[in-house]
């Protein structure tokens, strides 16, 4: 490894997005990969779309082999202060409540109903209307 440890601050990384000066940032560690770039296999476009930001998601999403993540050793120059790093949303599913059920079934119940009831009312309407028309209308 290159690096003596040193701890960077993500700032600090961040400096570094350029194609003549590209770090990066994978599991807590700082990596200079700027003699790399042209060699990327994937292009160096997709290495610096992801500076200045915690990269390891990038990375592992790829699937890069073991070899892969054997050759940032040669690029590793020290770690980043983890403080300084966006803490990530995760997703957190619902939690399975035994009230959720029940609601579900009340608003099935509900609609079921309704599909019941809308339609009779527009027939009692409809059926109202002709005979008050009808009572309307002079008998010959």
């Amino acid at each position: 490894m290159g690096g003596d440890g040193k701890v960077f601050t993500l700032a600090e990384v961040s400096q570094h997005s350029s194609s003549k000066d590209c770090w990066i940032v994978i599991d807590g560690k700082v990596y200079d990969v700027t003699k790399f770039l042209d060699d990327h296999p994937g292009g160096d476009e997709v290495i610096l779309t992801s500076t200045g930001k915690d990269a390891t998601d990038d990375f592992e999403d790829v699937g890069h082999s073991s070899t892969a993540k054997a050759m940032l050793d040669e690029y590793y120059v020290g770690n980043i202060d983890t403080s300084t790093v966006p803490v990530k949303a995760k997703f957190v599913p619902p939690s399975s409540n035994k009230a959720e059920p029940n609601q579900g079934k009340s608003s099935d119940f509900v609609i079921k109903l309704l599909q019941f009831l809308v339609p009779l009312l527009i027939l009692g309407l409809a059926f109202g209307i002709r005979n008050y028309t009808k009572a309307k209308t002079p008998s010959s």
